[in-house]
């Protein structure tokens, strides 16, 4: 289950939600597809070939939302990551955190990233990812905090995908 804006951040429902999609089948191939909540709208996961990219936990919207306060919603967004990751370290082993400035950099260049860095781009998942893997059955997992606008909620997403993931190249070079 999916959790709803601006609800209290729940380990266990986050653990729980990741080792389900780690234990989930994912498409061989076609679309990327989105799904949403019938009754909200609000976005749920996304699958594509070979991964699931799906939120954990949002924050209220920001909108009006400014100085102390902003800062408050980030660092309570930031320990929500901070505390699932070192709940993760104690399981699978230390992360290392994969940085997404490529996709940033290519935003309207009119180049298409690879999946799943297109959706993580087209989602506005621009947050570095915080990565751990290979786990069985040769899969990877990757935490990430994200906004995508300054009224947006922050959200904290997972991503799995059953193959490597890379630092994106950057368009620069």
């Amino acid at each position: 289950m999916t959790p709803r804006a601006d609800t209290p951040f729940d380990l266990p429902s986050a653990v729980s939600a990741i080792e389900t999609a780690l234990s989930s089948p994912f498409p061989t191939s076609g679309p990327t597809t989105d799904q949403g909540d019938p009754l909200t709208g609000e976005w749920t996961s996304t699958h594509g070939e070979g991964f699931l990219l799906f939120p954990l936990w949002r924050s209220a919207p920001l909108t009006g939302v400014y100085g102390r306060e902003w800062n408050e919603a980030e660092a309570r967004a930031e320990s929500h990551l901070t505390e699932l990751a070192t709940h993760l370290d104690t399981h699978w082993g230390p992360h290392r955190t994969l940085t997404t400035r490529a996709l940033l950099l290519q935003r309207g260049s009119g180049k298409q990233s690879p999946e799943p860095f297109h959706t993580l781009s087209t989602k506005a998942c621009y947050g570095d990812l915080t990565l751990w893997g290979p786990l069985p059955p040769t899969r990877w997992t990757a935490l990430s905090l994200n906004q995508s606008d300054g009224d947006a909620p922050l959200i904290l997403t997972a991503l799995i995908t059953d193959h490597p993931l890379t630092e994106p190249p950057d368009p620069a070079s």
